[in-house]
């Protein structure tokens, strides 16, 4: 596990208490100070893992920022470079990107976890945060079946249920779910935080509504920063449906069209069905066609699939 921040630290709980052996690198020494005291394998020593992980042939998580990743991957190039490899980057198109430009390509399958939370660091962490998350685990053309089923198999022993998508159609959805909300509660409660009423009156609302806005300020930056192509188009979609509304208002019409259509989706999204993927076997001709197709109608992995060579 490199990096032992809120997903890295949960990853590596969750692994161990599923009966996974786990080891961990990260940059800060009071992280694995921490993890240390919590009992577990931890080293400020990134090539010391890394050569660890080379003799064991131990699937690599990367857990660090998207900044991050064009050192961290040399450095696995260097003295790992045919371990696994995944991530849990709430991005895939440039992370895909960084690793081929590391040469990784060919033993890497990205993966992101849909889950977290507002705090960061070790301390943060619980082996509970992935039970019943959706993990998205990706179905480009390059994916080896080997390694797919390796970090699938990881997802579901954390308690996840598995999304399998294409890189660019994760991007394109995470925009819409996770990183313009990010950016819709930052203008909110950069708005509130100048009327001076605001804060001793605000109630559910507004806590839900800005949640996410307590998320360390350079992990938001980076997570959109990352993912500028696919967030632009959604963000001005958002902004032409505001600016539509304001322009009711100002003409005293309704903006029923606006309110209606907003309740109607999350009407939609609570009853959303995710039905079970079940009939796909990894590595026969197709598969990743078949995944990428069943993901994007909302079908899951809820235990393991079976894989060509394993069929009876």
């Amino acid at each position: 596990m490199l990096g032992l921040g809120l997903i890295g630290g949960s990853l590596m709980r969750a692994a161990h208490q599923a009966g996974r052996q786990v080891f961990g690198y990260n940059r800060s020494i009071e992280g694995v100070a921490a993890a240390r005291a919590d009992g577990f394998d931890a080293t400020a020593g990134l090539d010391d893992a890394l050569r660890r992980a080379a003799q064991t042939d131990a699937l690599i998580v990367l857990a660090v920022p998207v900044p991050a990743l064009p050192q961290m991957l040399r450095h696995v190039s260097a003295v790992a470079p045919h371990c696994p490899l995944t991530d849990v980057t709430s991005v895939k198109g440039a992370v895909l990107d960084e690793v081929a430009e590391a040469g990784l390509l060919e033993r890497f399958v990205g993966g992101h976890p849909m889950a977290g939370t507002a705090h960061s660091g070790w301390a943060a962490g619980e082996a509970g945060l992935f039970h019943h998350a959706a993990w998205v685990v990706s179905v480009d053309d390059h994916v080896d079946p080997a390694v797919w089923t390796e970090v699938m198999a990881l997802a579901l022993d954390c308690g996840a249920v598995v999304v399998p998508a294409r890189s660019d159609e994760h991007d394109a959805a995470a925009a819409t779910i996770s990183h313009l909300p990010h950016l819709l509660a930052e203008a909110l409660a950069a708005t509130a935080g100048e009327v001076p009423l605001a804060f001793a009156l605000a109630a559910g609302s507004f806590r839900d509504g800005t949640r996410v806005a307590a998320t360390a300020p350079d992990l938001v930056r980076a997570m959109c920063e990352a993912n500028a192509a696919q967030l632009l188009p959604v963000l001005d979609h958002a902004l032409g449906l505001l600016t539509e509304a304001r322009t009711h208002l100002t003409e005293h019409q309704s903006v029923a069209d606006l309110v209606e259509a907003g309740h109607a989706a999350r009407i939609r999204y609570e009853r959303f069905a995710r039905p079970e993927i079940v009939t796909v076997v990894i590595g026969e001709e197709g598969w990743r066609d078949e995944l990428a197709a069943a993901g994007r109608a909302g079908g899951v992995i809820r235990s393991a699939l079976p894989t060509r060579d394993s069929r009876g």
